[in-house]
């Protein structure tokens, strides 16, 4: 933690006048010792020194107890070697001779949160946040705030505090680790209020459904998905959600025209669902019916200008079609939308081939392998931090 409120100390003797002398000691003999503790606990302070900090800062105090600067000061010291329940009483007294003085109030909500003292440090946070300036108090307080409130079973006012830190800090492992308990605790209670107040409704089977489908019961979810079907039948995403399950599931003699049946049936109900039509696509993806998988695809891109995927198999449908000027379009498409996919410029570069075009094929065929290295070496890095393998060599 660095201290940020050094400017108040640039000046003492304005500050040290709300003083009084000690017994036998001239107001200036005072003032040069409180001028060389002060610069003494700056040092300190700057060093990183904390116990040192702490004890300047206590003396000072003692000093000059009506100088709300050294008891802020002092209370953000206590905070950063690690005592904040200590860091209350100073941080309180700072601001009861100085009202205003904003830092001294992010602080103590700050160490309020820190030491369990929940209700009270909400009450500082929640309107604090948006107005800490510096950003690793900022941090440090979301974080303090998320805490607290999931301390005190106040989901909504973590999801407040999520956000806030999502947006400031979005690429923050430790605001993201955050997030995912935060979300997934009210996803929790959720479910659990659902079930409590509508136990018979669908949406409980459709619930039970999702986590079958996720443990990768695909027998299970199947009949949950049936079941949803059976109270309502002309539910939109159900058939479809369906068919994905049978395509999961080990395969049978009739696995492909089963999903086939579903996802026309969810055609049927939703005729928006731009993911039935890009499977079914990829069901008739065979030279015998490759004009039935373009319509497929074109329909699927039509319905969501932003499905990447089925812009690429578009373009690969339309190439092994034998219309590969057609699949330039739909190609370009899906690279723009997924930069660092190198797919779309491997059928990019197939396509220019069959035009002819050596050149613009010689050049996707570069950007293909230096994007797919690129995808090797965030997977490779991803596996290493997951096994918790480095690339560190062993002192």
């Amino acid at each position: 933690m660095i201290l940020t409120c050094w400017a108040s100390l640039v000046a003492p003797c304005a500050l040290i006048g709300q003083g009084s002398p000690g017994p036998g000691a001239s107001a200036a003999t005072q003032q040069a010792e409180i001028d060389r503790l002060a610069r003494e606990t700056r040092d300190a302070s700057g060093k990183g020194d904390w116990e040192s900090s702490i004890r300047g800062y206590e003396n000072l105090v003692k000093l000059a107890p009506n100088v709300a600067e050294f008891h802020m000061n002092l209370g953000i010291a206590l905070h950063a070697a690690g005592r904040p329940l200590d860091a209350v009483q100073p941080l309180r007294q700072a601001l009861k001779l100085k009202p205003g003085l904003t830092q001294a109030r992010f602080q103590l909500g700050v160490v309020l949160g820190e030491s369990g003292q929940c209700v009270e440090a909400l009450s500082y946070l929640r309107k604090d946040l948006p107005r800490v300036p510096d950003r690793e108090l900022k941090r440090t307080a979301g974080l303090a705030g998320v805490k607290c409130a999931i301390a005190l079973m106040r989901l909504d006012e973590a999801v407040d505090f999520i956000r806030i830190l999502n947006r400031d800090f979005p690429d923050d492992p430790e605001v993201l680790y955050r997030a995912v308990h935060v979300y997934s605790d009210l996803s929790t209670r959720a479910s659990e209020e659902l079930l409590n107040k509508a136990p018979s409704s669908y949406q409980v089977r459709l619930l039970s459904a999702e986590a079958l489908e996720a443990q990768g019961n695909w027998e299970g979810a199947a009949k949950e998905y049936r079941k949803v079907l059976d109270q309502n039948p002309h539910l939109p995403g159900i058939h479809y959600r369906l068919g994905r399950v049978i395509l999961s599931a080990p395969k049978t003699d009739t696995t492909m025209e089963d999903a086939r049946k579903e996802f026309e049936a969810e055609l049927k109900i939703d005729p928006s669902n731009a993911g039935a039509e890009f499977i079914l696509g990829k069901l008739v993806l065979e030279p015998a019916t490759l004009n039935d998988a373009i319509a497929h695809f074109s329909r699927a891109v039509k319905l969501d200008a932003s499905f990447a995927e089925a812009y690429i198999e578009l373009g690969n449908a339309l190439i092994l079609a034998g219309q590969p000027a057609e699949a330039l379009k739909p190609l370009a498409t899906a690279a723009r939308l997924q930069p660092e996919n190198p797919m779309p410029h491997f059928r990019l570069s197939n396509a220019y081939i069959r035009l002819g075009r050596k050149e613009d094929a010689q050049k996707e065929v570069a950007i293909y392998k230096e994007l797919s290295e690129k995808v090797r070496q965030n997977t490779e890095r991803v596996q290493k931090a997951v096994s918790g393998v480095t690339d560190e060599k062993p002192q």
